[in-house]
């Protein structure tokens, strides 16, 4: 018995949540935004945009880096094996 309506409480508390999920307020059209909601908009697109390019900028510089690492140890390698020929 106890169980049941421990079952009936969670239906009807999950009936309630997505009762109240489904009334979300719809994000309105674009006509309906206001210049500075507009402005926002095309801002957090922008950056959006620079932070993806940024990205790519910086994973370039970090396979740049990478590169001159080896050849740094490469030719540590290197004087260490004439070092050690003489």
């Amino acid at each position: 018995m106890k169980s049941s309506k421990r079952l009936m409480s969670v239906m009807a508390v999950l009936v309630c949540v997505f009762g109240l999920s489904a009334c979300q307020k719809n994000e309105p059209a674009a006509a309906a935004k206001g210049p500075a909601e507009q402005a926002g908009a095309k801002l957090d697109q922008a950056a959006s945009k620079a932070a993806v390019e940024l990205n790519k900028v910086a994973e370039k510089a970090g396979q740049t880096l990478e590169k001159a690492g080896a050849s740094m140890q490469n030719a540590a390698k290197e004087a260490q094996t004439k070092n050690d020929q003489k």
